[in-house]
């Protein structure tokens, strides 16, 4: 980050796009609500989180997010593996809840199809209305972006209405107070590590990536739809519970190793990764949430929180690196370029 006068200057941040993006997807709360609160009028036995690739990790993340605190049912579902598989815990009476930027992903489009002929109620958070997967849900919320935020939110009332999250209003005053501007802070107190991080690992021949709990989701999307998809950087995602069983033994001095330390309840299997890595490895990074703010957000709540502040930060590094590596990161070799 540098400073012109009393301007930051940072490579493409726009505040006031973040500051609109989060408070946008905030108020979406309502329109949200009025569909899981119809949902659980009519009943449903269970929930299924179904998504392929990035969309999949934020399913993972939405189950993390749920199950310690909930004891309704609920699943990801990988959309490639439901075509050829299925799911018989899919029923007329769950819910499936999926996300798209294009509406045209070719496994999801092929999953939700079977799922309607099942029965099943599908919500799709889906950027294009028009698209082919908007006209297969039974409900559809276009706004772009904060994929993670939406399913959180219908997470978090599916636990309001089963009286597991007793101080939802309490948490979502908090949010709408404050957290867009927090965000905003993130990245701006990031931004220096970032462009340092971007400058040490921008030509890794290959990367770990090590997260555990609500973050977990996001480690392994990062890794796969951002460094490899993107930026075209080899990499590896690990789970915090399983570094130590193999993949700990191929590390040594110089292995690149970046650990997610999140403040949600798993948050001691990562700081045993972040604190046994110095005995063996030289070019490790870890990025905790804890170093970073949050005015106007309680304790208790920085855990449900915390991947989007890891998601502020690896968007910084991705600037830094896209820029440093003159390699746009729209560019694809191969993503829905060839058929396969």
């Amino acid at each position: 980050m540098r400073k012109l006068g009393e301007s930051i200057i940072m490579r493409k941040f726009d505040e006031q796009h973040e500051l609109d993006s989060m408070n946008g997807a905030l108020k979406l709360r309502g329109e949200i609500n009025e569909i899981i609160d119809k949902v659980n009028a009519d009943g449903y036995s269970n929930v299924a989180w179904l998504g392929q690739g990035g969309t999949y990790a934020s399913a993972m993340q939405a189950v993390i997010h749920m199950k310690e605190k909930s004891a309704i049912e609920t699943f990801v579902q990988n959309a490639a593996e439901y075509d050829v598989t299925g799911n018989k815990r899919i029923t007329d009476k769950t819910l499936v809840i999926i996300s798209s930027v294009s509406g045209t992903t070719e496994e999801v489009v092929k999953a939700i199809k079977k799922i309607n002929e099942v029965g099943a109620t599908v919500l799709g958070f889906i950027d294009k209305a028009d698209s082919p997967l908007a006209k297969l849900c039974t409900h559809v919320i276009t706004y772009p972006e904060n994929e993670q935020l939406k399913f959180f939110m219908v997470g978090d009332r599916l636990m309001n209405l089963a009286g597991e999250f007793p101080d939802y209003e309490e948490f979502y005053k908090e949010l709408d107070e404050h957290f867009a501007e927090d965000i905003v802070d993130v990245a701006k107190k990031s931004d220096d590590f970032a462009k340092e991080f971007a400058e040490k690992h921008h030509d890794d021949d290959i990367h770990y990536f090590v997260g555990a709990g609500n973050q977990w989701g996001a480690t392994y999307s990062y890794a796969m739809c951002y460094w490899e998809e993107q930026h075209w950087l080899k990499t590896k995602s690990i789970e915090a519970a399983e570094f130590f069983h193999g993949m700990f033994e191929i590390v040594t001095r110089d292995t690149p190793v970046t650990v997610y330390v999140g403040e949600d309840s798993q948050r001691s299997l990562s700081e045993r990764v972040a604190n046994f890595l110095p005995q063996i490895c030289g070019n490790y990074d870890i990025i905790d949430t804890k170093d970073y703010e949050l005015k106007g957000i309680s304790e208790k709540y920085r855990g449900a929180v915390s991947p989007f502040v890891f998601h502020e930060i690896n968007n910084r590094i991705d600037a830094y690196i896209e820029h440093i590596n003159r390699h746009p990161m729209d560019i694809r070799r191969y993503y829905r370029q060839l058929p396969y």
